[in-house]
């Protein structure tokens, strides 16, 4: 079946850098556009970045920080995050773009930026 596992969340100051990384079976990986959408309490997922054979996409927010890439050989998106700002913390999940793919979701990985 379909799955999306999420890694690579923690807790870091503003300013530091984490690198999420996401693991896809059961579907053709290669063949979709993939994104990157985080998820506040009470808020609507949205989506921050995106790749496609067109290339990366961001939103306005993350633009000269994030960047995003995928390895379609191992089925797996990465999200690299530079200069961390507190309004980045949310739960960072991954997905086909547009989601979801066959309404399914992975558990997400949580990211902190706090001092």
């Amino acid at each position: 079946q379909v799955q999306f596992v999420e890694s690579g969340g923690g807790s870091v100051q503003p300013g530091e850098s984490l690198r999420l990384s996401c693991v896809t079976s059961g579907f053709n990986f290669g063949r979709h556009a993939m994104a990157w959408y985080r998820q506040l309490p009470g808020k609507e997922r949205e989506m921050v970045a995106a790749i496609s054979n067109v290339g990366p996409d961001y939103v306005d927010s993350v633009k000269g920080r994030f960047t995003i890439s995928r390895d379609d050989a191992k089925k797996t998106l990465f999200l690299q995050m530079d200069n961390l700002k507190i309004e980045d913390a949310a739960v960072y999940y991954c997905n086909v773009r547009p989601a979801p793919l066959l309404n399914t979701w992975g558990q997400g990985t949580q990211v902190t930026v706090s001092s």
